[in-house]
């Protein structure tokens, strides 16, 4: 997995489209980014999360890596019941 400025440099070479987990240093610790890669310029990369889009600093990058997609969706384990 790269790391510092090999993990951006690992950023700008990926096709946008990949699923990455990128891991950054904020103020209060370490997060974690992982979803789609849709866009990056010379400052920022921006991820769309299951939770929403991210634009953030390539500066704050510590690691980064390609990851499978997200395993389907389970059926539910009790058939639904037919509402009234």
């Amino acid at each position: 997995m790269p790391e510092g400025l090999a993990a951006v440099e690992f950023l700008r070479a990926l096709p946008l489209g990949t699923r990455v987990v990128v891991r950054r240093r904020e103020d209060d610790g370490f997060h974690d980014a992982l979803g789609d890669l849709v866009g990056r310029d010379d400052l920022t990369y921006t991820v769309v999360t299951r939770t929403g889009s991210v634009t953030l600093p390539l500066s704050t990058v510590t690691r980064a890596k390609t990851v499978p997609p997200p395993p389907p969706r389970r059926a539910a384990r009790f058939p639904l019941r037919d509402q009234p």
